[in-house]
């Protein structure tokens, strides 16, 4: 995205928050004010500026788009603590936001540890989720596996293990986190963002959520039964793709499209087809 359209996107959303048990929760806004809810939720390291150019294509096409802010990260509350980052919070964080705009179901799309809190979502409220839509972030049957029996992502989560540590907020930098942001314009905004967040809530999400050693392979019986479109790019070298193996047997209506080109953040490195695929793949029951 060009600098002017940065700065025309930074102009025309709206920003609100909606407060979840105390916390409260930022969220900019773009789009047709009565269209269809779309939830969108970042993972890590990221804000909700992560979703600019899939908010322009998809509120010009009709659709209300609402990004978030983690707990923990730039203009959303900022809790001290893991055990405010509990999964539980996590997911009431996303369910106060579709409440906090007036409706009683959304679309939720999601990337990364938005996608681990969007699984969550579906799972245990799926009356409030119309569609899913998840971006590198295998089911939690597919991921929990992997790491039971796979050598090669259990290497590749050790980086999880690091963030665990009690100290591990003290060896990072907000300049360092936005180190992956290819845009030199948006790199900017990435790093005031980051200097704007917590550190140590970064962190809390792994510490309180991310599986530990000896790892346990999971069972999760319930079947979801919305549509979910699964977007996973292939060079992703945190979450392979092997745990994207039998996502089939867990969802009534999948759709999974893998990008071979992209990294882990699909949502950037592939923007112009993640959008083009979600907008396709959303509008196919109109």
């Amino acid at each position: 995205m060009t600098p002017l359209l940065l700065l025309l996107l930074s102009i025309q959303v709206q920003h609100s928050t909606a407060d979840s048990n105390g916390v409260k929760i930022h969220y900019a806004t773009y789009g047709k004010q009565d269209g269809p809810l779309i939830v969108m939720v970042h993972g890590f390291p990221d804000f909700w500026y992560t979703w600019r150019d899939q908010m322009q294509v998809l509120g010009d096409a009709g659709y209300r788009c609402v990004a978030m802010d983690l707990r923990g990260y730039n203009l959303s509350g900022q809790p001290t603590g893991a055990e405010n980052y509990d999964m539980r919070l996590l997911v009431g964080d996303v369910l106060n936001v579709i409440k906090a705009n007036g409706r009683e179901k959304a679309i939720v799309m999601a990337h990364d540890w938005g996608g681990a809190i969007a699984w969550q979502v579906a799972l245990n409220a799926p009356q409030m989720v119309e569609k899913l839509v998840i971006l590198n972030l295998p089911h939690p049957n597919g991921l929990s596996r992997e790491l039971a029996n796979n050598p090669d992502q259990q290497k590749a989560s050790e980086y999880a293990r690091r963030f665990q540590e009690p100290d591990s907020h003290t060896k990072l930098s907000a300049a360092a986190l936005a180190g992956w942001v290819k845009d030199p314009e948006a790199k900017k905004l990435y790093v005031e963002a980051f200097e704007r967040s917590s550190l140590a809530g970064m962190m809390a999400f792994y510490q309180r959520n991310y599986p530990r050693q000896p790892y346990q392979q999971g069972n999760e019986t319930r079947k979801l039964t919305m549509p979910v479109l699964l977007i996973h790019g292939l060079k992703d070298t945190a979450l392979l793709a092997p745990a994207l193996n039998g996502t089939w047997n867990w969802i009534d209506d999948l759709t999974l499209v893998t990008i071979p080109e992209a990294s882990h953040f699909v949502q950037q490195d592939a923007t112009e087809k993640v959008s083009r695929t979600v907008k396709s793949w959303l509008g196919r029951d109109k």
